[in-house]
């Protein structure tokens, strides 16, 4: 049996027991907040008990390292629609200690990708289209450093609206203590 079949399997007896119940919510979030993190596997039920999170109270986006990396992706994209048409009225940053972000290596990476069948043409041609992969799969020097970055890039958005606190957080990856690295209500 598949990963799939197995998911199916569990799917088919979720919707007959009708467990979706005790989840259902609507689109806007109840605690008007937006949050971007990291799509880290310890974090999946460990950040939202260690802030007190229920399905239906904030917009959670997930990706690698919590960061923000183009002011015009579509991180900073779904972060403008939490905030102009969902309501979200705050913004929190939550990166969290241990971060394959801190630690990536872009040319390890690109040696992965020839090792599973990538070509040289296609590295090449990328490289010679204006992607710089070294560039783009670079991590972060540190986890704080990553928040902080990211906290900038949100803060200083041309299309954030003014009054929106935007928090910079560290969560610990085993314990779920979460550390302040910038208070958005005092940087306004």
């Amino acid at each position: 049996m598949t990963q799939l079949d197995n998911i199916l399997e569990f799917n088919r007896q979720f919707v007959a027991d009708k467990e979706y119940e005790k989840y259902l919510t609507d689109k806007f979030p109840e605690k008007k907040m937006a949050i971007v993190t990291c799509m880290d596997t310890r974090l999946v039920e460990l950040l939202p008990k260690a802030m007190n999170l229920r399905n239906g109270d904030v917009k959670l986006i997930k990706n690698a390292g919590a960061l923000i990396s183009h002011p015009f992706g579509s991180v900073m994209r779904s972060l403008l629609v939490a905030i102009y048409e969902l309501h979200a009225q705050e913004v929190y940053i939550v990166g969290h200690t241990g971060c394959g972000m801190a630690s990536l290596n872009s040319d390890r990476m690109i040696g992965s990708m020839r090792e599973r069948g990538i070509s040289e043409d296609v590295l090449n041609t990328l490289e010679n289209s204006g992607i710089k992969l070294n560039k783009w799969l670079r991590g972060v020097d540190n986890e704080k450093e990553g928040v902080i970055q990211t906290v900038n890039l949100v803060k200083k958005h041309p299309l954030l609206p003014a009054g929106v606190p935007v928090h910079g957080m560290l969560i610990d990856s085993t314990t779920g203590e979460l550390e302040v690295i910038v208070n958005g209500y005092e940087e306004q």
